[in-house]
């Protein structure tokens, strides 16, 4: 990793954490979830068949677990229904627009769920701390942002919001873990290396964020996410739990002998191109 790799130093400075004793083993954990998953099939169905608009927010500090929970939200979902939104960087043309307008065109339709991994709220947070937006902006935002969201609940779209929540410690030891790991290293981005001398700061702007937009029509539910495990399932299970729904009945598939195909002759199969069986 280079200049990119993190100091060891202040990991070795932190106090060891406390074995969690509710720590959720690995069996418990997949029949939990396998169970929530087939809960989130019945879920979606009940969306796309009542016409329901879904958006769900996605926050938190660097390394706090959003993005997966968010992929076992989506692992078993049909995507045409439940979509992921994650924004890169706003365009030089994005940056001259109203703030709210490049997530506009990603709200879902009726009988659609849209999963926001981050969002407008970047603002509040990333480009506030980083100083990627003036304060006037910043200042603008937090009187419109409530406004904006009371705007898509009268539009008859469902707002969710969920914050998840890491320890300093644990974020920490997530980064760390990050840098040998090639499967993971990709995750620990030059804006998180420089965002981790700024603890404080996120925390105050965190503070500031629910000040003005933990509102009575748009709450935010804080998520404990030091424990992934347990993380991954307290959301799920709270989001099965805001929308009532209903497990839909359908009538059980039958298929049919398949037809013999008379007088079809396949072409050569060393026509074709395959795969090498390195496996």
């Amino acid at each position: 990793m280079g200049k990119g790799k993190i100091s060891k130093t202040r990991l070795k400075n932190i106090e060891p954490k406390k074995k969690d004793r509710r720590k959720i083993d690995k069996q418990t954990y997949e029949n939990e979830m396998s169970k929530l998953q087939i809960e989130l099939v019945n879920f979606q169905e009940w969306i796309k068949s009542q016409g329901l608009k879904v958006v769900v927010i996605f926050e938190g500090r660097d390394a706090a677990g959003k993005g997966g929970s968010i992929k076992r939200i989506a692992q078993s979902l049909n995507p045409r229904i439940c979509r992921v939104v994650a924004l890169g960087t706003p365009t030089e043309k994005e940056k001259t627009q109203w703030y709210f307008q490049r997530y506009i065109p990603h709200l879902p339709a009726a009988g659609e769920m849209i999963l926001f991994d981050r969002s407008w709220y970047n603002r509040a947070g990333v480009e506030h701390v980083m100083g990627f937006c003036t304060q006037e902006e910043y200042e603008e935002f937090m009187r419109s942002c409530p406004e904006f969201e009371r705007m898509l609940i009268r539009s008859g779209i469902i707002l969710i919001k969920y914050w998840f929540s890491v320890s300093d410690e644990e974020q920490e030891q997530r980064f760390q873990s990050r840098i040998d790991d090639p499967t993971k290293f990709w995750k620990l981005s030059p804006m998180d290396i420089k965002s981790r001398d700024k603890w404080l700061e996120y925390s105050k702007a965190k503070d500031e964020m629910l000040k003005y937009t933990d509102t009575k029509q748009s709450p935010w539910y804080v998520v404990p996410a030091d424990s992934k495990k347990r993380a991954r399932l307290n959301c799920i299970s709270h989001l099965l739990s805001i929308i009532p729904y209903q497990k839909m009945t359908y009538k059980k598939k039958v298929l049919t002998p398949r037809k013999i195909a008379e007088g079809y002759i396949r072409p050569p199969i060393s026509d074709q191109t395959f795969v090498p069986e390195v496996y």
